[in-house]
């Protein structure tokens, strides 16, 4: 990898990093939205066109594994022709997609603009691109905005599930549909305008880097499909590469495929108004801001691989108990299980993206965390899949959530494996004096 030095630092009284990660927030918030949205907008559709739970699981499932096998493809795209343009054409990607599942009829459409379009345009915004942006803008707080950008997922919920879940008791799951293509709409006019891809872009230093600081070279200059095959070779000799995928697996398993998914219909299926149940939905997303943040700061003072066996761990504890604080009424139990369910939501993400970035380097981390969340969306499609024939077979989501902490719990396990890294590599080399 070779070095360039870094551009001359202008004075400026507010930094340009903080606009980038404003905007990439924005972006990540309205990749979550439409995501966040299907346990809300899965039974008006399957009321309206008589398709069973296991047609609309199977496309939540299929949104869910392209949602996270485009992201290391996406990293490297972003590396060879810039994040603004990539994720610009992702956001116009999801809001035509999302408008056009308005004017649907078949099932097949369901699986086309829900499941592939929209998988595919959110994955280029997943959390691998929030990775690239910190580690490329930030030296100083870096774990801590990964934490924020990771929370943006809890954003999209906090702010569009009780919206979504009105509009479609009210006007109907389409005017859903459409809040979200213009947040995405808007949000790309947001991207095209303020967002850049270097901080040498603007002539200034990463945030909080010294003045010696130097600039790596990217190592991409391959084809994006050559490089992330040839990332994926390479960091699978290595056993902590194995560890944190088959973590993150059960990490996606656990939130986005079973509770994101399966929650609000498995309130209801206890007697629990849709809208309730969306709101305590939304409550976690708010409780996700604190507890992710929270993790972004303390991934830059502790061990991650210690933080990611308690995040898993309890996680699995408190799945155990969700089958029976489920009821008509909003009881003390279950809200015990909301606060601490949202705390550690996706608490495991700056962990995770440490790890990556201490053992495979600054640059190939990108790629290697755009591995591991595949790894995470295909754990939460196959999740979501597996509650729904659960579901379908037993009329109740009971093993669901068994077997989902039993998961966890195994993960807590494996990252206790991973060995401390010998050295961080989130600072690249200085050059010799």
């Amino acid at each position: 990898m070779s070095l360039t030095r870094a551009p001359q630092l202008r004075t400026r009284t507010w930094h340009p990093a903080w606009t980038v990660a404003a905007v990439t927030l924005g972006a990540l918030v309205a990749a979550a939205a439409f995501r966040s949205s299907t346990g809300v907008l899965m039974e008006p559709i399957e009321r309206e066109f008589g398709w069973d739970r296991t047609t609309t699981s199977g496309a939540v499932s299929l949104n869910l594994v392209l949602f996270g096998l485009v992201a290391p493809f996406a990293a490297a795209l972003m590396d060879r022709w810039g994040v603004r343009r990539i994720v610009t054409a992702a956001l116009g990607l999801v809001g035509l997609a999302s408008a056009a599942t308005t004017v649907m009829t078949q099932a097949w459409h369901l699986w086309l603009l829900w499941g592939l379009v929209i998988g595919t345009g959110t994955g280029m915004m997943a959390l691998v691109f929030g990775a690239i942006v910190a580690n490329r803008w930030f030296v100083r707080h870096r774990g801590l905005v990964t934490g924020i950008f990771s929370a943006g997922n809890a954003t999209g919920q906090l702010v569009f599930l009780p919206l979504v879940a009105r509009a479609a008791t009210g006007p109907g799951w389409r005017a859903a549909a459409l809040v979200v293509a213009t947040l995405s709409l808007v949000i790309m006019v947001a991207v095209a305008l303020l967002l850049h891809d270097h901080p040498h872009d603007l002539d200034v230093l990463p945030y909080g880097a010294d003045d010696d600081y130097v600039v790596p070279v990217s190592p991409y200059a391959e084809r994006p499909l050559r490089a992330a095959v040839r990332v994926l070779r390479e960091s699978s000799r290595q056993w902590p590469f194995w560890a944190l995928l088959g973590s993150f697996f059960v990490c996606g398993w656990s939130t986005n495929g079973l509770i994101q998914t399966h929650f609000v219909p498995a309130a209801h299926d206890h007697g629990m108004p849709t809208t309730t149940a969306a709101g305590l939905l939304a409550v976690v997303g708010v409780f996700d801001i604190l507890g992710t943040v929270a993790s972004g700061w303390l991934t830059d003072r502790m061990d991650a691989r210690v933080l990611l066996a308690v995040y898993y761990a309890f996680r699995g504890l408190s799945l155990f108990t969700l089958h029976h604080v489920l009821s008509p009424e909003v009881q003390p139990q279950l809200w015990v299980f909301i606060v601490f369910y949202g705390l550690d939501w996706v608490a495991t993400v700056p962990p995770t993206v440490a790890l990556c970035r201490q053992h495979f380097g600054l640059h190939d981390s990108g790629v290697v965390f755009g591995w591991t969340f595949a790894s995470h969306m295909v754990g939460a499609g196959v999740g979501a899949s597996f509650a729904g024939w659960i579901r379908q077979a037993n009329g109740s989501y009971e093993t669901a959530w068994y077997a989902a902490g039993l998961l966890c719990l195994g993960a807590a396990v494996v990252v206790m494996t991973i060995r401390r890294p010998v050295a961080d590599h989130s600072v690249p080399a200085q050059s010799p004096a």
